[in-house]
């Protein structure tokens, strides 16, 4: 164990915030699996999804791993070539989506011969920042054109929203959201900001309305939802989303102090999604408010890494990349965890690192693997300096050394004082 321990470098902080994470997210997901249990083979065994769940975490941990030991930097090029590939997968998604668990048939993509479903929005929305952690990083030194910022920047951020917008307006507006506010980290013009949302909101009016022109056409088939979801949100009126706000809140309002109990919820039994959109209030019906309060403690704990780790980062696209990977990851699980106490309408969002779910823990893994390989190169940096200032010390002590050995020589060389015996001697002491 300390072996491996040992070849793990980066910030130990953000791992061992990552890895208490995960290790809590075990009796959650195997307590809350169980109407998921039910519905798929009717015996509640929850064995079988506690294992998934284990096989998602190991290889989300080997995920991290392995890119760590990439070199930061190499993302820079890469974010630029993988967003074309970005946009053939999403369209294809909008076109072949399968359903799973009654999402949305356009949210996902199964990989052939592999059966391994996957949601291409998550891959796109981090490949997306590293790409504007790029442009910022390059454009630094040079004033900005907005005309041309818009054919380098916002356009290919643009076409892809376009492409995920249709079917996860959730997932949109917080990619979009995200990337304003590492622009604006990045110094990106204030007047350009505003230009750019307000034409963010002209085109999701314009969005809107195409839709209520066509309300038939399956591209616009989730507008209805967003406008059910938004509309009961703010009326109370009864509806599917309102039955799963009432368990979640039925469920924390179990929960108390101290909680029921591991494996205790009785509200798992009743609330869709359980072990993915609406664990939180599993966890706080199961381990009460010092439960949930010591879940949100961490995730503050894991940002505040984030932000020593960009302040640590040696170049301005170590700094944005820590920033635009790390900050979207905690603001997810604060939307998860409004969303349970119906803070915010129901988007959607997993909880980072405890939902179950393959592809939100692989791509969270992926971005964990980037920042930790930024934390990295600080060390290596940081270490190679110690080691340049060792041998510059030993070296001067070997430079001194040698100087006092002449001045020695030197001194016995050229002494004045007379060392040498008498040659009368002999006589006078006659």
């Amino acid at each position: 164990m300390k072996k491996l321990i040992s070849r793990l470098k980066g910030d130990k902080g953000i791992w061992s915030f990552v890895a208490l994470l995960a290790l809590f997210s075990f009796m959650p997901v195997f307590s809350a699996s169980s109407n998921l249990a039910y519905l798929g083979h009717g015996t509640g065994n929850t064995l079988g999804y506690l294992l998934k769940h284990l096989a998602h975490i190991a290889c989300g941990f080997t995920i991290i791993y392995y890119v760590h030991k990439v070199p930061y930097h190499y993302f820079r090029s890469i974010s630029k070539w993988l967003l074309p590939v970005v946009w053939v997968v999403l369209a294809i998604t909008m076109i072949k989506g399968t359903v799973i668990g009654g999402a949305n048939a356009s949210r996902w993509l199964q990989i052939p011969f592999v059966g391994i479903s996957f949601q291409p929005s998550a891959f796109a929305a981090l490949v997306l920042f590293v790409f504007v952690a790029r442009y910022l990083s390059k454009t630094r030194t040079e004033p900005i054109v907005f005309l041309e910022s818009l054919k380098e920047l916002w356009l290919p951020v643009f076409i892809t929203l376009i492409f995920i917008l249709p079917s996860n307006f959730s997932t949109t507006a917080l990619i979009f959201s995200m990337i304003l506010m590492l622009v604006f980290i990045g110094k990106y013009p204030m007047k350009y900001i505003g230009i750019i949302v307000g034409s963010g909101i002209l085109f999701l009016t314009f969005f809107v309305l195409i839709s209520k022109a066509f309300p038939d056409a399956k591209f616009f088939s989730r507008v209805r939802t967003w406008e059910s979801r938004i509309e009961n949100f703010s009326t109370n009126k009864p509806d599917e989303d309102d039955y799963q706000i009432e368990k979640a809140k039925i469920a924390i309002a179990s929960g108390k102090i101290y909680g029921l109990g591991p494996g205790k919820s009785v509200q798992k039994n009743f609330l869709p999604q359980s072990s993915s959109d609406f664990i939180y209030a599993i966890i706080v019906e199961e381990y009460g408010l010092i439960g949930g309060l010591g879940v949100l403690f961490l995730y503050l704990l894991l940002l505040f890494r984030f932000v020593i780790a960009s302040h640590k980062a040696n170049t301005l696209f170590g700094k944005l990349v820590v920033i635009g990977l790390g900050f979207p990851m905690i603001f997810q699980a604060m939307i998860n965890m409004a969303v349970a106490v119906e803070l915010l309408p129901v988007t959607g969002q997993t909880l980072p690192l405890i939902s179950s779910g393959g592809t939100s823990i692989w791509m969270t893994c992926i971005a964990l693997g980037i920042i930790i390989g930024v934390t990295k190169k600080e060390e290596e940096i940081e270490q190679e300096q110690k080691e340049a200032a060792k041998r510059e010390e030993a070296l001067q002590r070997l430079i001194d050394a040698e100087l006092a050995s002449e001045e020695q020589q030197q001194k016995e060389s050229y002494s004045i004082e007379d060392k040498m015996t008498n040659p009368m001697n002999a006589v006078l002491n006659k």
